[in-house]
């Protein structure tokens, strides 16, 4: 496993100093290795904190990183198959002793906000010229490849259910950073451009005695977000707390903007909100209306903040179509995604 440093460009602001800061301590450790204080770390996998140029635009940024990575992963096994969900690698293939390389696109990295977007598609495109096998994790994205003349597999997220359904200990609402003795309309993942402002500052509006939690990174979101007295903003939580964090809300919210960007996604955290048995709203994404029969998918403002409110205000926190949840989520699970996946790379 092989941490690379990202591909937004560095800035002069805090999230670049932090991230920054964080890198230069991981490389400065043993070996250049990762420690992983949170979970045991699985027999037979070693995890490598590559150091790299933060620059990719230009081909002399893209042939320094060539070098260091090469230099860093020359030990690889020949017989490895090299999987990548992203596209500032292409440089590397013919560059390492693999078999066969594999583009798990997970994303449309292209429109992602705060990204280069030209220069990572034109990296794509190269690593689609490239790579022996190329699976996608949303028809979109599965659409977009195929424009360019790949073939694909189609293979979505999964969830682990167990970990969403019981966490490993109860929390109160003081331990996870949240305003006590409210109702709480929950959203967690990376809180930028992405979200649908207009939305939730409506809602915010709308509130008397309860809040929306936004829990996670903020990267460069629209402004008004940060000051609205009715968004508490709790920063990054603890993976293994979130199933915590969700049982202390009254609905999980997910009002993503109609962009390029998050019609090409496939949220890790729509099967995780379905997983909590939580009611769950959400924008009317693609990958959100496969799932539409287990949620409430709003297509207008007005009805994201009619279903949220509702929900805020009912004396229920149980999700009305548990039963079906669970049912659609049976077949959902990380190990069978797993299985799906061991299957595709192997042909």
């Amino acid at each position: 496993w092989v941490n690379t440093i990202g591909m937004r460009p560095p800035r002069l602001d805090l999230l670049t100093v932090r991230r920054g800061f964080e890198k230069i301590h991981s490389w400065l450790k043993p070996n250049g290795k990762a420690e992983n204080t949170e979970m045991k770390q699985p027999e037979g996998l070693s995890v490598v904190d590559a150091k790299m140029w933060p620059w990719m635009k230009h081909s002399w940024d893209r042939q320094l990183n060539r070098y260091l990575l090469s230099r860093q992963l020359d030990k690889v096994s020949e017989e490895s198959i090299a999987i990548t969900t992203i596209p500032i690698v292409s440089d590397l293939i013919g560059k390492l002793p693999v078999t066969r390389w594999i583009y798990y696109c997970v994303d449309d990295f292209s429109v992602w906000p705060g990204l280069d977007g030209r220069s990572l598609l034109r990296q794509e495109n190269e690593l689609l010229e490239k790579v022996d096998q190329v699976i996608c994790v949303s028809k979109t994205l599965q659409d977009s490849v195929g424009a360019r003349g790949r073939e694909s597999n189609l293979l979505t997220h999964g969830v682990d259910l167990d970990f969403w359904r019981y966490p490993e200990r109860e929390l109160e609402a003081h331990d996870l950073g949240l305003p006590q003795n409210k109702s709480i309309a929950l959203f967690w993942g990376v809180i930028d451009r992405r979200m649908n402002a207009d939305w939730l500052l409506a809602l915010a509006d709308q509130l008397s005695s309860e809040s929306i939690v936004l829990a996670g990174p903020v990267q460069d979101p629209d402004p008004r977000i940060l000051t609205h007295n009715r968004v508490e903003m709790i920063g990054p939580i603890e993976f293994n707390r979130l199933p915590s964090l969700a049982k202390l809300a009254k609905v999980l919210i997910m009002p993503y903007d109609d962009l390029p960007v998050t019609r090409a996604m496939q949220p890790l955290k729509l099967k995780e909100y379905l997983a909590t048995s939580r009611p769950v709203v959400a924008s009317p994404l693609p990958a959100v209306k496969p799932l539409a029969h287990c949620l409430e998918m709003t297509e207008t403002k007005e009805h994201f903040i009619e279903a949220t409110l509702s929900w805020l205000r009912s004396e229920t926190q149980a999700s009305p179509n548990e039963s079906m949840v669970q049912k659609q989520l049976a077949s959902e699970t990380w190990k069978a995604k797993a299985n799906q996946f061991a299957k595709l790379i192997s042909k």
